[in-house]
């Protein structure tokens, strides 16, 4: 396998001053993969202009250990299209990537450039164009005999029962100079905590409520007063188990629960650590809304009031739209629990679900059905009933959960495309997958991408939905619910309809 690593792969990997877990692991992996490591000239040319003297020189030290392409790929039909709108030499140079990609001299490219990105989304590469994060899913998920430890589920902890000095907690003793007092006065505090087997913490997670009121004098410009949720500390190393879509739905959640207005995080943009983080709140919804202070940290925004975002769900996650259709679909016990761990049943044992997967952490998930019905769209809110078991479907299969459809790809070209969108966030094994692909080949899967947005508290059985008239039978595939249903069914549920925009 070669895999072409762009030049902020590179600069991240030798820059002196940017310490990232997940470069080594990412390294780390393409070094216990036999992955080789191609480099293109132009990236060379790019360094050796990088404003680090020390980055360049440890750079060249270190360009034996990758594989620079002799020769350019020259350019395809899709290639030669992207090219016509290039504009500078930093968008020829992310095209020249892009070549090497569609010409097939290389196998993957690792960036984290979202013009790239975007580009061969256009040209149809992005199953084969990753961030850091997006190949260490991958390489989990195909590889989960390689994974270098176990991790253990979310936790909440006292501040006074975590050990400050942790490797972790470094990066923010280099950002606050009085970090460790602060965490100290924090010691009868609750922070959510997730840790590696051996006790390395590898997330971290503390958010504060804060009431009208409150003194944002050092916020520029300053808020108008309001109920707010700060997100205090938010840190991710271990990635490649969606932690941090975990993490974000913790937050969410308290948010919904405490009826903020606001959720707010201040956050420096200087490290590449930083600058993921923003992008990775940009894609739920936060907004830079001005500085703190003269510290030099940027202030990201979620507007909290309710509102719904048809084109994108996760703008406005955890909420929900009257105005979109819903359906109804059944999901087997033995995969419910494991897509959808918050709605784990008393029957069941939370300790069978403690073990991280990247699917079980993931707030975006895929369900694959060979339903009949197949004309879902973005927006639409899904109900998943649990069917039967050990007993009677009118008394053992139960309503348990509300997700949003993000996409739906129905017609999949080849069974490693089926893979590859489902991979990492479905319940499957590749093994199984492909025994879902090759069960029909006339009837082919499809996949619905969903959004995980709320447990229902009371679990109605077959029995009480048919006689609410929420359903006349139980569902065999996506069955379109009526609004009156749908509302029907959140009234039986005790539902706490405050994510429900009108």
């Amino acid at each position: 396998m070669r895999v072409l690593l762009d030049t902020n792969i590179l600069i991240h990997r030798e820059s002196r001053t940017v310490v990232r877990d997940d470069i080594g692991r990412l390294f780390r992996w393409l070094d216990q993969l036999n992955y080789k490591k191609i480099i293109h000239p132009n990236s060379v040319s790019e360094i050796e202009r990088h404003s680090d003297p020390k980055v360049v020189y440890t750079f060249h030290r270190k360009l034996s250990s990758y594989r620079m392409l002799k020769t350019t790929a020259p350019d395809t039909q899709g290639i030669a299209s992207l090219r016509e709108g290039d504009k500078t030499e930093n968008d020829r140079i992310d095209t020249s990537m892009l070549a090497e990609l569609a010409s097939d001299r290389v196998d993957l490219l690792i960036t984290e450039d979202r013009g790239i990105h975007s580009k061969a989304t256009i040209i149809g590469l992005d199953s084969r164009v990753f961030t850091i994060d997006g190949f260490l899913e991958k390489v989990t998920a195909e590889n989960p005999k390689l994974a270098e430890y176990g991790v253990l589920s979310v936790k909440t902890k006292l501040f006074g029962h975590i050990d400050v000095q942790q490797r972790f907690f470094d990066s923010f003793r280099e950002d606050y100079p009085n970090f460790d007092g602060w965490f100290n006065r924090k010691a009868d505090e609750t922070a959510y905590v997730c840790q590696s087997d051996s006790g390395e913490i590898v997330a971290f997670l503390y958010i504060k409520r804060e009431q009208e009121g409150e003194d944002y004098s050092d916020i520029i410009p300053p808020f108008q007063s309001d109920q707010r949720l700060k997100i205090g500390t938010l840190k991710v190393v271990s990635n490649g188990y969606k932690l941090g879509e975990r993490f974000l739905k913790i937050v969410f959640d308290n948010a919904l629960l405490l009826r903020v207005s606001e959720i707010y995080v201040t956050v420096f943009n200087k490290t590449a650590d930083q600058f993921r983080l923003i992008r990775f709140l940009e894609d739920w919804g936060f907004i830079l809304y001005g500085s703190k202070g003269n510290s030099q940290e940027c202030v990201y925004v979620r507007d909290f009031r309710p509102r719904f975002d048809t084109s994108d769900p996760r703008k406005t996650y955890p909420y929900i739209s009257n105005s979109t259709r819903a359906f109804i679909v059944p999901i087997y016990p033995k995969y419910h629990t494991e897509l959808l761990p918050d709605s784990i049943l008393q029957t069941e044992s939370p300790q069978d679900y403690s073990d991280n997967k990247p699917n079980r952490n993931a707030i975006s998930k895929v369900y694959v059905s060979r339903s009949v019905e197949r004309d879902l769209s973005t927006g639409d809110i899904i109900v998943f009933y649990r069917t039967k078991w050990g007993g009677p479907a009118f008394y053992t299969s139960v309503a348990t959960t509300i997700g949003i459809v993000q996409d739906v790809k129905t017609t999949i070209p080849h069974e490693k495309a089926f893979l590859e969108i489902c991979r990492k966030r479905s319940v499957f094994t590749d093994a199984q997958l492909l025994e879902q692909w090759n069960y029909d080949p006339s009837n082919r899967p499809f996949t619905v991408n969903f959004l995980s947005v709320y447990s229902l508290p009371k679990r109605p059985n077959l029995k009480e939905l048919m006689e609410e008239g929420v359903i006349n039978e139980a569902p065999r595939g996506f069955e379109q619910l009526s609004a009156r249903s749908f509302q029907r069914l959140l009234t039986i549920s005790n539902a706490d309809t405050h994510f429900v925009v009108a």
